[in-house]
């Protein structure tokens, strides 16, 4: 299909598309969010999606736009996460067979989840550019359609619904913030805000680490970063996609990049002011919030997926709290005498902190009178609380140290 694919009609179709197969994701305003950055913020829930994440949309509308040939072959596709999801649901709907290359890492329950839709899946590779060979092999060998996970001009044509859903909402919005991993998302949305509302700014958001699209624009050319190293796993991409990357140059109007600690505070931010979950990737634009330079503006923030598995989100969850002064470990001498530990305990009681772990060492001091070692483990309301705690600490002569954060990690 020539570059003449992303028109207004086509966006039009997808959107009445898709609808089929997505559910209802309103706007959400975010009192806090809106506060803290004096600007009207919204959330695109695509978290709440059935497949939890934003990628059914242009999997669905690919599939849409094949001849009854090219399905009956069977689909394939190569997928670390929320596109295998998406290609399996669609093809499930579509009836027809779909197999999902994943890398051998994959977590078990992204696994379970595309196998749950009916897609056989391959594990090969260590990391998805080997699946991604594997998957264009086999469509080779066995004559399968291949569907690219963002490098697609009718993948990103569905994936643009999402601007249709919001200026139909929010018609007055002034920023669109959405995250970047290969570019799909970013072109189909941007694309298509431009075409609704010139005056519309689409800001992409890419982890520091993997800012494959910002390092493609500077140069002026797609580029391959050497190496990406981020926890946001769903942007975790080296090479943008070159058939999409002219519609970026010409409709982004500027990327924020953001620190993998900036997604752990998001992360906690949006589950304590919104009880909902989303994963790193899909939190990119949420931390982006405090970056974008502008006062009083209407600015939606596209929450693109949800699917983060248990034990990530604990550590999420602990390292967040450890960042924010919520947890925190002190290290207290005192002389080895009974009541000294129910003093400590008093005066932490006392500032209003609530202990979570002790680790009472005797053997710290030859010398046991000199002082023998307690390291408590503390949760308190933030920094200025924290500082409290330590001080009264100081003030009643157990000469606290604070120990690095990074050996309060197994609470």
């Amino acid at each position: 299909m020539g570059a003449e694919a992303l028109t207004l009609e086509k966006f039009e179709e997808a959107s009445e598309i898709v609808t089929r197969v997505t559910s209802e994701t309103k706007l959400v305003y975010s009192e806090y969010f809106s506060a803290q950055t004096g600007n009207r913020v919204y959330l695109k829930p695509e978290n709440m999606q059935y497949t939890g994440a934003y990628k059914v949309r242009g999997a669905y509308y690919k599939i849409s736009t094949m001849t009854e040939e090219e399905r009956s072959k069977g689909l394939i596709t190569a997928s670390a996460g929320n596109h295998a999801q998406g290609v399996a649901y669609a093809a499930k709907m579509y009836g027809c067979k779909a197999v999902i290359v994943m890398p051998v890492s994959t977590p078990l329950m992204k696994v379970n989840r595309t196998k749950s839709y009916g897609a056989e899946v391959v594990l090969y590779g260590n990391v998805y550019d080997e699946a991604c060979d594997h998957a264009l092999q086999l469509a080779e060998e066995k004559g399968y359609t291949f569907i690219h996970p963002f490098d697609d001009l009718d993948v990103a044509t569905g994936q643009g619904t999402i601007a249709m859903e919001i200026v139909k909402e929010l018609p007055t919005v002034d920023y669109i913030l959405v995250p970047i991993g290969g570019g799909g998302l970013c072109t189909g949305v941007s694309t298509l805000a431009k075409l609704l509302n010139p005056n519309i700014k689409v800001i992409g958001v890419e982890p520091a680490n993997a800012a494959c699209m910002k390092a493609s624009l500077h140069t002026g050319k797609v580029v391959t970063l050497p190496e990406v190293s981020t926890i946001a796993d769903g942007t975790a991409v080296k090479t943008p996609g070159e058939k999409i990357f002219p519609y970026v140059q010409k409709n982004i109007d500027g990327i924020i990049t953001v620190e993998d600690e900036e997604l752990i505070v998001a992360f906690l931010d949006l589950m304590e002011n919104h009880k909902m979950v989303a994963e790193n990737s899909g939190l990119l634009t949420i931390a982006a919030l405090k970056h974008l330079d502008v006062r009083k503006k209407k600015v939606v923030s596209i929450l693109s997926g949800g699917n983060m598995d248990v034990i990530t989100m604990s550590s999420v969850v602990q390292h967040g709290l450890i960042q924010r002064d919520r947890i925190f470990t002190v290290s207290v001498l005192m002389p080895d005498r009974p009541g000294q530990l129910v003093k400590v305990a008093s005066l932490i009681a006392e500032q209003q902190g609530n202990v979570i772990k002790l680790d009472h060492n005797q053997f710290v001091n030859i010398n046991r009178n000199a002082g023998v070692e307690l390291r408590i483990t503390i949760e308190a309301f933030g920094t200025e609380h924290k500082a409290q705690i330590v001080k009264a600490l100081g003030e009643n002569g157990f000469h606290p140290t604070l120990v690095p954060t990074h050996s309060t990690y197994n609470l």
